[in-house]
């Protein structure tokens, strides 16, 4: 379980903090490994926030009560569903997960329940629904507010009464199933709106979780983009073992709207560009998500500022070529020319 967090102020602060006070190691080594203690279930962290959701995951876990996961996009509520099942007496059935926003309104009636053949056109078959296929186990319901109103009904009855008809079929199955649901939106907003059923919500709310969005722990950064790394460099067989302090400060400052999704992807892109031993950014990708209301865009000019000026000093004032500042940010050379010349950077500073 994560211990106490780091002593941080606020986000603009960080672009001037070390790599050491960021990580706890120094400023030329990685760690290949991030510690088993900041590890739970998968998910990788420390801060407070990340902290108060895992110890509400250790109490209701082994409880078998509803949970209801509110989060934006990309905080890792599968995860902590997940987490959920395995800490539970079920964990030892399966966990079946249904993203009710990816499947046709018309269908999901069928994904849930199933279907006895000959229920509708094209129901060549019988088919069990993830009620059924999670008799035993955990069904993870993710965005449960995208669930058709006029499903929402026979969906509460499941949930209740943990019983269903199949479609085209009056036989009523019993099932053993712990629900676990999931939402970026607001049930309370959406009821009062006429489009989500208070019965079901109150049914699904009975202990909810708040997941904190990337930018409410920024302290878990450093400690994600070193799982991230080491993960992705063995998988692609990558040898990166430094991590410049002004990269770290500048992956800490960044918004991440899409959250450890957005994050992860992106190291992914850069493990991809760094083929020596240091991480490289592809830079050019953060001016064009600069957020006022989240950091101070100067924050953000200067920490770009002081990632191509450390490229410049490493390629010895060389923009392009083999080993050129360029290459070694995966920009172009024209991009890098313009950055240069917005950020009144003059290269002949940069050489040794």
């Amino acid at each position: 379980m994560p211990c106490a967090s780091i002593p941080f102020t606020n986000p603009g602060d960080l672009a001037g903090t070390s790599f050491r006070e960021l990580t706890g190691l120094e400023a030329d080594q990685f760690e290949p490994q991030v510690s088993p203690e900041y590890i739970f279930e998968d998910i990788v962290g420390k801060s407070p926030a990340l902290q108060k959701v895992l110890e509400q995951v250790a109490i209701v876990a082994p409880t078998g009560s509803t949970v209801l996961l509110y989060g934006e996009t990309g905080t890792g509520k599968e995860l902590i569903a997940r987490a959920i099942h395995n800490l539970s007496s079920r964990r030892k059935r399966t966990l079946v997960r249904i993203n009710c926003a990816a499947i046709p309104s018309g269908l999901l009636e069928s994904e849930l329940f199933g279907h006895e053949r000959g229920a509708f056109t094209g129901a060549l078959m019988q088919k069990k629904g993830r009620f059924e296929l999670a008799d035993g186990g955990s069904l993870f319901l993710d965005e449960i507010g995208d669930i058709p109103l006029e499903l929402q009904p026979k969906l509460l009855r499941a949930v209740q009464e943990q019983e269903f008809e199949r479609l085209g079929s009056a036989h009523t199955i019993h099932v053993s199933v712990r629900m676990i649901a999931a939402t970026h939106r607001d049930l309370r907003g959406m009821i009062r709106e006429g489009k989500f059923r208070e019965d079901l919500f109150y049914r699904l709310n009975v202990f909810p979780v708040a997941i904190p969005p990337l930018r409410e722990r920024r302290e878990d950064i450093p400690l994600l983009v070193n799982y991230f790394v080491s993960k992705l460099s063995r998988q692609m067989g990558r040898q990166i073992k430094t991590i410049a302090p002004r990269t770290m400060g500048v992956l800490t400052n960044h918004p991440w709207r899409g959250n450890v999704r957005e994050l992860a992807n992106f190291i992914e892109r850069a493990v991809v560009l760094s083929q020596g031993e240091e991480l490289k950014l592809p830079v050019g990708e953060f001016i064009a998500s600069e957020s006022p209301d989240i950091t101070p865009i100067s924050t953000f000019k200067q920490a770009e500022r002081n990632v191509i000026l450390d490229a410049l000093k490493a390629a010895s004032g060389r923009v392009a070529g083999r080993g050129g500042a360029a290459e070694r940010l995966g920009l172009k050379r024209t991009t890098l020319q313009n950055k240069m010349h917005k950020l009144n950077i003059n290269r002949a500073g940069c050489t040794e």
